[in-house]
């Protein structure tokens, strides 16, 4: 009893070290960026996206980086993705789209519109873009920037995440919470293990030649969480990789409501725990339960800063995220809740391979 509480104490250290660590040593873009001008390929994979494509387009075009081409791929939308898109592109020459005619065997959609797009693509970055963000009118010509400063070949952003009712709020911060209190983002583009890496798919901000030595939507094309595998690939090739959390440069609204985010998370949570189910059931339990080991064991004042920790764990990260800390630190108990439901939603999924999305089956 007293090692698994002494474990516990330690673990909880350590998610405070790491939370603390990713509040003080956030990567931040530059303000006044200085880059040379090439051609950035700007690459949205698009299905079922009427609500969200004119958003997206209309930011782009707005953007005070100008050198840009937007190549759009419409992955068999039954909605009026392709109509919206259509209107834009008789405006601006810049903007070209392509249609989907079928999805190969061995692929995953978004992988396959992905990897397409990059066929198509004539610029010296390319820039893959999820259709449901929103960016502002600074951040291709920043995270150019950046990329060239330090010479990456891939810079990946998690969006500020805007979150509108109560499913939203008990369900989306424990992404930020995994892993903003178990990796220091920092280390991803300081060391090159790629044990140490993490990626976004709804950012990512390649060096188009290493993309196209690399070919990594190929080489990930059954993969349900393709962009943390692309920059382990990347890194085990000894290439640069960036990931930062917690700019208003770009935002998104993920999901709508708690069964949407419940559905979205299942099929990625795992994956925050290098693919095992064991770890990921570990860290809920010690984070949920650890608590009762901890009153039992020690004395009123380790209990006292043990709990302290718990409450800093939860501000570090919503800071660091630029999310609401005093709503993150009073929803603990369910936000804890849902992440069990997530893990165990993932596994029961994965054993009957039944993960969805976009109305498809993404099972591998």
């Amino acid at each position: 009893m007293i090692y698994i509480a002494g474990s516990i104490i330690v673990f909880t250290g350590i998610q405070l070290l790491i939370a603390a660590a990713n509040l003080i040593f956030r990567q931040l873009l530059p303000k006044n960026p200085e880059h040379s001008n090439p051609l950035v390929s700007v690459l949205i994979p698009a299905r079922n996206e009427e609500k969200n494509i004119g958003n997206i387009i209309s930011d782009l075009k707005k953007q005070n980086y100008q050198n840009i081409e937007i190549l759009i791929f419409d992955d068999q939308s039954t909605d009026r993705t392709a109509i919206i898109v259509s209107e834009f592109l008789v405006k601006d020459s810049r903007i070209q789209l392509f249609n989907s005619t079928y999805l190969p065997n061995g692929w995953l959609g978004k992988n396959f519109s992905c990897y397409s797009l990059s066929k198509h693509a004539r610029g010296d970055y390319f820039l893959f873009l999820d259709a449901d963000v929103r960016i502002n009118r600074n951040i291709i010509s920043q995270t150019l920037s950046y990329s060239q400063k330090h010479n990456l070949g891939l810079l990946s952003i998690f969006p500020m995440q805007t979150m509108k009712s109560w499913g939203e709020y008990i369900t989306i911060p424990n992404m930020n919470y995994i892993l903003l209190s178990l990796l220091p983002l920092i280390l991803v583009r300081k060391i090159k293990f790629p044990s140490l890496s993490a990626a976004n798919g709804q950012f990512m901000l390649f060096c188009a030649e290493t993309y196209k030595r690399i070919n990594p939507h190929e080489r990930v094309k059954i993969e349900k969480v393709e962009d943390i595998k692309i920059a382990q690939l990347l890194k085990r090739d000894s290439i640069k990789v960036a990931c930062l959390s917690g700019t208003e440069n770009i935002s998104c609204r993920m999901y709508k409501n708690y069964k949407e985010a419940v559905n979205g998370f299942s099929k990625n949570v795992i994956t925050f725990f290098g693919g095992s189910p064991f770890l990921a059931i570990l860290f809920w339990m010690i984070t949920t339960f650890g608590f009762l080991f901890v009153l039992f064991v020690f004395p009123k004042a380790i209990v006292i800063i043990y709990f302290v920790s718990i409450i800093l764990i939860r501000i570090f990260v919503s800071v660091a995220s630029k999310q609401n800390s005093f709503t993150n630190t009073i929803l603990i108990i369910p936000q804890q809740i849902t992440l069990g439901v997530f893990i165990g939603k993932a596994i029961i999924k994965n054993i009957k391979k039944q993960f969805k999305w976009k109305d498809r089956n993404i099972s591998s």
